[in-house]
């Protein structure tokens, strides 16, 4: 599982940060899951490592022209270019007919199925792998969180010790994988569970933009890996975050520290804090988010997150190591083709 974020400013976009929109990759399905789709994204699309072919799932917050205007243009993109098979979109219910009037106003024909799902809280979908669900949050419309829950995965099989004890390959290794019990032609008796190893605890990604401060996010995010999290304003502006149902980087700080999860992925910020405009800058809000969790870090455009599997032997002290090397300092770089990186390593 590995986020890229394409676009984390807030209302408008900067010279160096797009509107809203984050990228959840699945290599192991060749899959990319997108939630929200700013005026521009397909764009950064092009800019980054991800392919629009591999689009499958798109979940839309809300109905706010910063998190849907590049929306359409992405389906007919995708259209155009023939490799999508097929694209289902999740989000509130004026979706559909948003999406409805732009395919006639403009005369776009879609030569793949698009399929539209209006989202209610609670359980969104599960393909077997992964499961989804949605929390209502607090914003001036309608807006919704989403979780994305992977299942747990069979512990890896010890090959080597079948072998040294006889047991023909085949199908009973297949049995003994799957915690079975088998016995050999000879007799002997054997237990799937003394040939796996633990089982690896599926991971889980948890999106919250835009919302105030609400306890249904925090809820939202209990235990989860990580956690994405708007920060549109500073801590000393939180007279206007409160006024315009919005967050401070304190308000994602402490939704992360109630909930318990690990690691704390900021975006969504307001442009006033752009460097050389005067007074706080986006560095700052790391800071005041890093004053409450301490396991923050700040999102840029075409930044990625690596989610791990969790593995033996790796403590939380080396995870915090992980996190910390993002200097605050170094936010903000002239070049946004660069790709940052950053693999947190879990328990």
């Amino acid at each position: 599982m590995e986020i890229t974020f394409l676009g984390t400013s807030s209302g408008v976009p900067t010279r160096s940060r797009n509107v809203s929109s984050v990228a959840l990759r699945l290599p192991q399905r060749s899959e990319v899951w997108l939630f929200d789709c700013g005026e521009g994204t397909q764009h950064q699309f092009l800019r980054s490592e991800l392919r629009s072919s591999q689009i499958r799932r798109i979940f839309i917050t809300h109905m706010h022209g910063d998190h849907i205007f590049g929306l359409m243009g992405l389906l007919a993109s995708c259209g155009l270019a023939g490799a999508v098979s097929e694209i289902d979109i999740y989000g509130p219910p004026e979706l559909g007919d948003y999406l409805a009037a732009a395919r006639r106003f403009s005369q776009t024909h879609l030569s793949y199925p698009v399929r539209v799902h209006v989202v209610k809280p609670g359980f969104v979908m599960d393909d077997g792998e992964f499961r989804v669900d949605c929390a209502l949050l607090k914003h001036r419309v309608t807006a919704h969180g989403f979780r994305v829950t992977e299942r747990d995965k069979v512990g890896i099989f010890d090959v080597e010790k079948a072998k040294a004890l006889g047991i023909p390959f085949g199908p009973v290794y297949g049995e003994l994988k799957r915690g079975g019990r088998v016995t050999l032609a000879d007799g002997r008796v054997f237990e799937g569970a003394d040939f796996v190893g633990p089982t690896e605890r599926g991971r889980s990604v948890v999106y919250c933009t835009d919302t105030v401060f609400c306890d249904r996010a925090v809820e939202l995010a209990r235990g989860a890996d990580v956690l994405i999290h708007e920060a549109t304003y500073s801590h000393a502006d939180a007279e206007m975050a409160i006024a315009r149902q919005h967050s401070t980087s304190t308000m994602a700080a402490q939704t992360a520290h109630l909930a318990g999860v690990d690691t704390l992925l900021m975006t969504h910020f307001s442009p006033r804090y752009a460097p050389g405009n005067g007074g706080l800058e986006w560095k700052d809000l790391l800071a005041e988010a890093r004053s409450i969790f301490p396991n923050t870090l700040m999102a840029k455009d075409f930044w990625s997150f690596e989610v791990p599997r969790r593995r033996e032997g790796v403590t939380e002290s080396q995870n915090e190591l992980q996190v910390k090397t993002q200097d605050v300092s170094q936010i903000e770089t002239a070049n946004v083709e660069v790709k940052k990186r950053v693999i947190v390593k879990k328990k």
